[in-house]
């Protein structure tokens, strides 16, 4: 399974709003400084992450971005289907050749992909990135 830097960017993004999520809103710049991300391309990102009600946002000086919802109610399937269209996670067309012998098991693929990442949500990952991080921060101060 291949993943689009769109896609990864909004897996990025999101994280950093569940990791950060408090009353204000957080900027774009302060997102993109921290995941490494363009920009101008993480407004495209954030905007179709808006159209599909998983954010919401302000414009002006003191605005930008929040989760529509908790963390433990955003899954990574949702994110994904946001940016990449409802085929997202693994789209099973345009095989070539007689790829009808195979579509039993791009089916069972593109389902298993699917069962991970609707059952994942930026809760558990935000979670993982933190107990991660203490584990690396640990390491450094024994």
């Amino acid at each position: 399974m291949r993943v689009s830097a769109k896609a990864e960017y909004a897996i990025k993004a999101v994280l950093d709003l569940a990791m950060h999520q408090r009353a204000e809103l957080i900027p774009i710049q302060d997102i993109a400084a921290r995941q490494a991300i363009p920009q101008r391309y993480l407004e495209q990102v954030l905007l179709a992450l808006k159209r599909s009600g998983l954010l919401t946002s302000k414009r002006g000086s003191s605005g930008g971005y929040h989760l529509t919802r908790p963390p433990e109610e955003i899954t990574v399937g949702a994110v994904l289907r946001a940016v990449e269209g409802e085929h997202a996670p693994f789209e099973v067309m345009g095989r070539r050749g007689n790829g009808y012998d195979l579509i039993e098991l791009w089916t069972e693929i593109g389902e298993a992909v699917s069962k991970v990442v609707d059952g994942l949500t930026f809760g558990e990952l935000a979670s993982r990135a933190r107990e991660r991080r203490a584990a690396v921060r640990s390491m450094y101060y024994i």
